[in-house]
């Protein structure tokens, strides 16, 4: 997917853990590291506040398009079925 996750970069310029992270904005280390792994098909806005909020920047700070990125390039194994990158469950149609 053309869409880059830095998470990782902004951890290390807080120097925050991964742990620290998840317990700060209310989420599991694992669903962390599959958002941040780049693993993740879908964020909620209320977690990408949250994540923003606790590492003080902007959206774009966590999120970039690269171009030329082909989804087979970054394709990996889905996360549970119906649930996000931070454990929630989507809604039903």
């Amino acid at each position: 997917m053309p869409i880059t996750v830095d998470i990782d970069v902004m951890l290390a310029r807080r120097k925050m853990s991964v742990g620290e992270l998840a317990e700060r904005v209310g989420i599991t280390p694992a669903n962390l590291a599959v958002l941040k792994n780049g693993r993740a098909k879908a964020v909620r806005f209320s977690t990408l506040a949250a994540l923003c909020e606790v590492l003080e920047c902007q959206p774009g700070d966590l999120l970039r398009w690269e171009a030329g990125v082909d989804a087979q390039d970054t394709e990996r194994q889905p996360a549970a079925a119906g649930t996000g990158a931070d454990g929630e469950r989507a809604p039903a149609n």
